[in-house]
């Protein structure tokens, strides 16, 4: 394996939704995006990773453009989930031993 992502890799529901979980996670605490809700930024991170995987996979079609918009939705949502219940598991202060 010569790339940690691939654009056939984007196009699959894990690949997006761990795409989007990550950039999300990394651009969130920047000070322009901190006032912008979570869930907003990670529509957008999705829709545009949804939309760049399909023009560089199957070439541009006004029907893959569109459908960008609605599985950026089922993306940014899954990905959101998998935040909250990862962060929901983990202790917010260490353990005294």
């Amino acid at each position: 394996m010569n790339s940690f992502f691939t654009w056939q890799t984007l196009m699959t529901y894990s690949g997006a939704v761990l795409a989007t979980t990550l950039v999300t996670q990394f651009l969130k605490g920047l000070p322009y995006i901190v006032k912008i809700p979570t869930r907003i930024v990670s529509y957008f991170i999705a829709l545009a990773t949804m939309i760049c995987a399909t023009v560089f996979t199957d070439g541009f079609t006004w029907s893959g453009f569109a459908m960008s918009f609605i599985n950026a939705v089922v993306v940014a949502l899954a990905s959101n989930g998998a935040f909250d219940a990862v962060n929901k598991n983990t202790p917010s202060t260490p353990c005294a031993a």
